[in-house]
């Protein structure tokens, strides 16, 4: 009978090594399925669902929980098992940052965490990329070898799905990078290069994009076999390809225009419509245009919600403000005034995007209208070149290394007494 009792024994021992070596093999044989799957570029998602059947049915795990950050880096339950859905809604961001390694979970007032046993934080360079927290086991587990082997696979699954969402990111900045190189690319050929001078006029510019890419726009028009010519500047809302497709837009319409001969209401009334049909409201532009006449020194100019240029002439400052609303934010324009001066002594006029005026120094002060105007005041004698230059500079030496906040463009004209 002691010999028969001793056989049964091992024969039980024997029994149960081989079922949990069938068991060790089904884990190995789910790693290398999920190992696969992931080779196979399988959905987040898919990876989830088989990181919940492996932990539920291989397993045995009656509560579980994993938390992956989002696009946004926010922490949020990406799968779980026998926890209500209520709960996993709640934020818990604030408490993850304790877990620093395995931890047995004592008892928590949480009403999530109060549910589990361990925690399973996944590190990679001290920076947690996933939490599995783990619940519901009985008394006679193994405790110890179970939290292993899903330690292991939840490294690996977490490990995939980072990887994932590090080579969306890379992808979408990808398509931003050659977003921005192809709106950088239409800009350089719509903001012109070189502006005209003669013995009646000169024109100078600096365009400085914050970004590479940016919403401002200025151009000059010259009109054939006519004494008048324009010149504008624009700040378009927003920034990148579609901004710059929206400018494309823009000029195009404002060439159209300006060679119908276009009286200046309707012209800004046309041009307003051109820009809320092209942007649906989304998008909008400040604008200054202004045409001069070279016989009758008459100058006609109207003020879309720009930055109003100064005026220079016979030793005072004159603000060209009069005008209308910006331009792609409503159906019709209120009030639309017409601003006409005669212009029978040299004249500066400078026109600028609020780049300029945004400029802050180290103690948080503006480069505001009257730096700008004491600047005009003493420096209106130089050229347009010498004189844009020169503005630079005082400009750069204000800031000092406080970065430009936006883009910064400045178009000055420059008309000289009548001979």
């Amino acid at each position: 009978m002691p010999e028969y009792s001793n056989i049964k024994k091992q024969l039980s021992n024997f029994e149960m090594l081989e079922r949990e070596l069938n068991l060790k093999q089904l884990q190995i044989n789910r790693l290398l399925n999920i190992t696969q799957a992931i080779n196979n570029n399988l959905s987040a998602p898919d990876l989830y669902n088989m990181y919940n059947s492996f932990l539920n049915w291989e397993m045995g795990i009656k509560k579980m929980a994993l938390y992956i950050t989002d696009d946004d880096n926010i922490w949020k339950c990406a799968s779980s098992i026998g926890i209500e859905a209520a709960l996993t809604e709640l934020d818990i961001s604030d408490r993850l940052p304790q877990f620093k390694k395995i931890n047995n979970i004592k008892k928590d007032a949480h009403p999530l965490i109060g549910q589990f046993d361990v925690v399973v934080p996944v590190m990679h360079k001290n920076h947690a990329i996933a939490y599995t927290f783990i619940g519901g086991f009985d008394e006679n587990e193994d405790m110890y070898n179970k939290v292993q082997f899903i330690t292991t696979i939840t490294n690996i699954i977490a490990v995939a799905i980072e990887n994932k969402r590090l080579f969306k990111r890379k992808i979408e900045q990808e398509r931003l990078n050659k977003e921005m190189e192809l709106a950088s690319s239409m800009q350089k050929m719509l903001v012109p290069t070189e502006l005209p001078s003669s013995d009646m006029y000169e024109f100078s510019s600096v365009y400085k994009p914050h970004l590479g890419v940016g919403g401002d726009y200025f151009d000059f028009i010259n009109y054939q076999n006519d004494p008048r010519f324009v010149f504008c500047i624009g700040d378009i809302s927003g920034k990148g390809l579609a901004a710059a497709l929206l400018m494309a837009n823009f000029q195009a319409n404002l060439h159209a225009l300006i060679h119908q001969r276009v009286e200046a209401i309707p012209f800004i009334t046309a041009l307003n419509k051109t820009v809320l049909k092209a942007a649906r409201g989304e998008k909008f532009i400040t604008f200054f245009i202004a045409e001069f006449n070279t016989e009758t020194r008459n100058l006609i100019y109207i003020n879309a919600g720009h930055n109003p240029p100064p005026l220079f002439t016979k030793g005072k400052i004159i603000p060209l403000n009069k005008g209308c609303t910006i331009l792609g934010s409503f159906q019709d324009l209120p009030e639309i005034e017409v601003g006409r001066i005669k212009l029978d002594d040299e004249a500066l006029i400078v026109t600028f995007t609020d780049g300029l005026t945004d400029v802050q120094n180290k103690e948080g002060d503006y480069f505001d209208e009257k730096k700008l105007y004491t600047f005009i005041e003493t420096n209106h004698h130089l050229t347009t070149n010498d004189f844009n230059a020169k503005l630079v500079t005082y400009i750069d030496e204000f800031r000092g290394e406080i970065p430009h906040p936006d883009d910064f463009s400045l178009l000055t004209c420059k008309i000289y007494k009548e001979k």
